[in-house]
């Protein structure tokens, strides 16, 4: 049996290894293909080498892949195991598959009700639950089963290692998975960090030495448009040609407001003052593009801010979610609260939402979804956000919205 129950914990190990060494950098675009296929190779083997006891029961761990799928993939990739496994259970045949195909529909409701929002929870909440979740999965498995048989000695034997093997297989599979999306987070932030502070270097000392002559340039464009020896269509050229300087001397901004080093005058607010500044003056901008701006504030907390960055990065991220709504209009919704010694920030909006794609590279520069966009702008608010040691998680989905989330703790 311990033979049996050590290939079964290999069985369970194997996704995760293969993860680990094949596909650890690619998990922001293939995560759930690759879930589903390891953890159905994982179940299949679990229930194709089941563990036997003394006592003649049988027993197999194919509900800690199912489990953990359900999630951390959701109720849609649920399904999809749902019927991978009842399938497999009807090849395999014997007397038990009606009361498999009820227990399985039984866990996949279960862990459909659990699985909301389980990914937003903390890495111990996380695992708390899984393992929760499995324990209450074989409690109902042997109260089901204690129905159909007598309470003899080797019932009990089976429920002690059922329960032991199940809650602590699951355990140490969560600690695993947590670690490797801790490692993986914090690997991001180092690598965006070392993006940032080279960036940061550059952009500084380029964009000085840009905007000299790009300010003589304009200054004698302006000279030509004011004489009368051109012709209109000459004038129209100047036009154009202004139009794109002033382009280009908003980039080269956006680049200097990016670089500019934290000021060390540094004050207390409760960022009752920033926000309220940059909703008055995006209120016309708001109104040209029938956006309704809501704004809610529950902070007592204070924190030493850098204010000329703060209100740069709320306008950049005002005009954002008011321009993701110009066609149709809505409503911006602003919201500050205090939460465990943590200012949160939510702004939210009901524009034309983004892909897990566009979310993933958010802040990488020259990536904008805007097509005159240049992605400064949020390079710039990534940057402020990880001065101030804070930091920023988006919600969105295509078509509905996107609500980016601040957290700036004390």
């Amino acid at each position: 049996m311990i033979e049996t129950l050590l290939v079964n914990f290999l069985f369970l190990l194997i996704p995760v290894l293969i993860f680990l060494l094949f596909f650890e950098d690619r998990i922001k675009y293939y995560n759930k293909p690759i879930m589903l296929s390891l953890s159905s190779v994982s179940m299949i083997l679990c229930m194709t080498y089941p563990i036997y006891l003394d006592s003649g029961f049988i027993f197999d761990l194919r509900y800690i892949p199912f489990i953990i799928v359900a999630l951390f993939g959701g109720y849609k990739n649920a399904f999809i195991l749902y019927l991978i496994l009842n399938i497999y259970r009807f090849i395999i045949g014997g007397d038990g598959f009606i009361p498999s195909f009820l227990f399985s529909t039984f866990i996949f409701v279960l862990v459909y009700i659990s699985s909301r929002k389980y990914v937003q929870l903390q890495s111990r909440a996380r695992i708390s639950r899984a393992v929760l979740i499995s324990f209450c999965t074989m409690m109902f498995y042997l109260v089901t089963l204690s129905l159909q048989t007598s309470l003899n000695q080797e019932f009990w034997t089976l429920s002690f290692y059922a329960l032991t093997t199940h809650v602590v297989m699951m355990l140490i599979l969560m600690i695993l998975i947590e670690r490797v999306i801790s490692n993986m987070e914090t690997r991001e932030a180092y690598l965006h960090s070392e993006r940032l502070h080279v960036i940061s270097e550059l952009t500084a000392s380029v964009a000085h030495e840009i905007r000299n002559p790009l300010t003589v340039t304009n200054g004698f464009l302006q000279l030509l448009k004011r004489s009368e020896t051109i012709s209109p269509s000459e004038k129209s050229y100047i036009e154009y040609s202004l139009l794109e300087l002033n382009r280009a001397e908003k980039i080269v901004s956006d680049f200097l407001a990016f670089s500019k080093p934290q000021c060390e005058n540094m004050l207390n607010s409760n960022f009752k003052d920033e926000t309220d500044y940059t909703r008055n003056i995006l209120l016309p901008y708001a109104h040209m593009h029938k956006v309704d701006i809501q704004l809610t504030f529950q902070n007592t907390l204070m924190k030493k801010i850098d204010k000329n960055q703060i209100q740069q990065c709320l306008i950049n991220l005002f005009k954002n979610g008011i321009e993701a709504m110009k066609e149709d209009g809505g409503i911006l919704y602003i919201d500050v609260s205090e939460q465990k010694k943590k200012i949160i920030i939510k702004i939210k909006d009901t524009g034309v939402g983004m892909t897990e794609e566009d979310i993933s590279l958010l802040g990488k520069p020259y990536y904008s979804t805007k097509k005159q966009g240049t992605g400064l702008g949020m390079l710039m608010v990534y940057s402020t956000i990880h001065k101030h040691r804070g930091h920023i998680d988006v919600e969105s989905e295509k078509g509905k919205g996107t609500t980016f989330t601040i957290t700036f703790p004390l």
